[in-house]
């Protein structure tokens, strides 16, 4: 999270106020979880044919009454995501639907399952823009990462028709074990189409459903700390990007900290989550029990108004994670919060020794803080 100077002058104040929500501006919603790719790092992805997961997706009916519901609110932006959303026979409804009430639409997919009905409904009607996920600039590295055979001439070709169509692409990538050798690769690929956002997430969490065996070979995809930190070190981009945000990365105030408060970050701010299965999440990754609320039992508005500040407002005793975590002064450098500390230890209050060591060593990179700089 990228906090500015008013952020940091005012977060005491903020503290204070945290059961008053700021405005709604987007949402997104997971079509499905299910995907036609087995990606090694994915965090919620299930097999195409999982009956049950598809059973309780939520129909078009279901998410136009909570566009209209989230308009209401103020919000003029939805990101449509999965699981790969292609896959819903009725994405075409959907997408139009929601782009008939005026909202800004972005789509991610993996490209793979375009078609040129998918193409002509994107040039026909654009969406904000699509962001797809580049897995390996060759076929081996691409189908290492998604363990599915002929899925690189899929996506290549999908890619293509979106590009000669002139469809917005953005393209990023994830940086993992299966990915390191090709990263440069991905990047230069990368930035020939989309100069302008090409990015790339090289710390991986874990998944939603705290799956054991998938989160083994999670663990095992990760890089190391200092991996991390040469990977973004000699990425110009990547390293000028956080020398130039130095100063919301190392925050002292931060040590100053007294309250018990779990969150300090944005979440249910502005912004939330819809699961395929209609669960609202304050954030894509809060998942844990007693943080979420389903919206086919309770309104928007209830969700919004009334659970939102309930979850915000939730505290801890754990002096540990008080003192290391609430305390951090790096802690826009780390991925750890509670939503992720829940899914490393089923804790929303523990520290997460391995976003510890990403943080402290990307840290070391930039200098001990600010005032040095």
């Amino acid at each position: 999270m990228k906090i500015n100077k008013t952020e940091i002058q005012n977060f005491a104040l903020w503290d204070k106020k945290r059961q008053q929500p700021r405005s709604l501006y987007s949402f997104n919603i997971e079509l499905t979880a299910r995907c036609n790719n087995n990606c090694r790092h994915c965090y919620i992805n299930l097999p195409v044919d999982h009956a049950a997961a598809q059973a309780q997706e939520l129909s078009a009916d279901e998410i136009t009454n909570i566009a209209d519901q989230a308009l209401e609110m103020g919000a003029f932006w939805v990101m449509l995501t999965g699981g790969e959303p292609l896959l819903r026979p009725d994405f075409p409804e959907i997408y139009m639907l929601l782009k008939r009430k005026g909202l800004l639409v972005s789509v991610f997919t993996n490209a793979t399952l375009v078609t040129p009905q998918h193409v002509a409904l994107f040039q026909k009607y654009p969406p904000r823009d699509i962001e797809v996920t580049l897995y390996g600039a060759s076929q081996h590295t691409y189908e290492r990462v998604t363990r599915l055979p002929g899925s690189y001439q899929a996506f290549t070709q999908g890619l293509d028709a979106l590009f000669a169509a002139g469809v917005r692409v953005r393209l990023k990538a994830m940086a993992m074990r299966s990915t390191l050798a090709d990263i440069d690769a991905i990047a230069a690929f990368g930035r020939k189409y989309t100069k302008d956002y090409y990015r790339f997430d090289p710390v991986l969490h874990l998944r939603l459903d705290r799956n054991e065996g998938r989160n083994l070979g999670i663990r095992q995809e990760r890089l190391t700390p200092e991996e991390v930190v040469a990977l973004e070190q000699a990425d110009r981009v990547r390293r000028e990007a956080l020398q130039k945000d130095r100063e919301s990365l190392f925050i002292e105030a931060f040590k100053n900290r007294q309250d018990h408060f779990l969150f300090h970050c944005g979440l249910g701010t502005g912004n939330f989550t819809v699961g395929y299965d209609g669960t609202f999440r304050l954030c894509s990754s809060l998942c844990a029990p007693g943080t979420t609320v389903n919206l086919r039992q309770v309104t928007l508005w209830e969700a919004w108004e009334d659970f939102v500040p309930t979850v915000r407002a939730m505290q801890t005793d754990n002096t540990e994670y008080l003192d290391a975590c609430g305390k951090c002064p790096i802690a826009n450098l780390c991925l750890n919060c509670p939503a992720h500390a829940y899914l490393e230890t089923g804790l929303l209050d523990s520290v997460s020794p391995y976003f510890c060591q990403v943080a402290h060593a990307r840290a070391e990179a930039l200098g001990d803080s600010p005032s040095e700089a």
